[in-house]
């Protein structure tokens, strides 16, 4: 099987090393290419040009959720098509690897590499549900190009904190759980929408939600971990589904307070729940505008301010290597 790793050299938990090692081993079962991103949007642009050449049967993503969202994009370009694109397999190599994880992979890069050779002689894989995101027609958005997701997209306070996050980032500061929560904090502090919301949900096949604060668009559970502590805003979230969305109208201190401690001991069964939240399942369709730019991020990528946003739920719009 002739295969391309696209290799993250920013990434967060693995040295030249284990990159090394993990390359050696793939290269033991595949024809190999390895190729090394050397700006954003690089591993996108690998993708696509695996796809259009033509030879390429399976892209190794070795990186972060970033880098796998990259890969996606690049293989969805030219839209879904599970039977006829190059597969996907996934090495963690972030500070969080939430997709990885989410497939039921180790969090070592090693121990993934050794998971994804014994799915290769098994021949074992599956196909995924992904989410894509767009411009609203109408709007000053409309514009923006389409992105895929893997597992969630964020309108108003989570996505706040991932910008935070990313501007700590670029000055320098490692990427750990103690640094997201600070700027939990910080944010909450700042947010000016999160006593009055600004959002509103609309679907083709139901009434609009309206006043919420934030939106967390899942396509998968968990949303994010802590540490090894699995966070599930919304738990019936799955890749063999379309989108589910946990939507919070206020978040005073109690309240916040109270929501945050549910995320903590959220489990498979049970998500965050309260007079002022709305969890929707399985949504194909829908779109959130906002009366206010808010913070907007796909996989943990901040996109800057947005004022509405149209999702779409793929069923089996990719094939990854488990």
């Amino acid at each position: 099987m002739r295969a391309l790793l696209v290799v993250n050299p920013a990434a967060t938990t693995t040295s030249a090393r284990v990159r090394d090692v993990i390359s050696t081993a793939l290269a033991s079962d595949l024809k190999l290419e390895v190729a090394t991103t050397e700006y954003r949007g690089h591993a996108r642009d690998l993708a696509r040009k695996a796809v259009e050449g033509g030879e390429i049967e399976l892209v190794v993503s070795l990186g972060g959720d970033g880098t796998v969202n990259e890969v996606v994009n690049g293989l969805l370009h030219h839209g879904p098509n599970p039977d006829s694109l190059p597969q996907l397999a996934v090495v963690p190599g972030g500070s969080t690897n939430v997709f990885a994880r989410a497939l039921g992979l180790p969090n070592d890069a090693v121990e993934a590499t050794g998971a994804l050779l014994d799915a290769l002689r098994a021949g074992s894989s599956r196909t995924v549900g992904l989410g894509l995101v767009s411009g609203t027609p109408g709007t000053e958005d409309e514009g923006v190009p389409e992105r895929w997701f893997t597992f969630c997209a964020g309108l108003g306070f989570d996505a706040g904190v991932v910008g935070r996050v990313e501007q700590q980032r670029e000055l320098g500061k490692r990427s750990t759980h103690a640094l997201y929560l600070r700027q939990v904090a910080r944010q909450f502090v700042a947010d000016p929408n999160r006593r009055s919301g600004t959002i509103t949900l609309e679907r083709p096949d139901g009434e609009p939600v309206t006043g919420l604060s934030t939106a967390i668009i899942c396509n998968a559970a968990p949303w994010t971990y802590l540490g090894n502590r699995p966070i599930y805003a919304s738990p019936d979230a799955s890749f063999d589904t379309a989108l589910d969305l946990l939507g919070i109208r206020k978040m005073s201190a109690l309240s916040g307070t109270r929501y945050a401690a549910q995320l903590l001991r959220s489990t498979p069964e049970r998500g965050p729940r309260g007079k002022h939240t709305v969890a929707l399942h399985d949504l194909t369709d829908f779109t959130l505008q906002s009366q206010a730019p808010l913070p907007f991020q796909v996989d943990g990528d901040h996109l800057g301010l947005r004022m509405s946003a149209t999702f779409t739920g793929v069923r089996r719009a990719l094939r990854v290597i488990v």
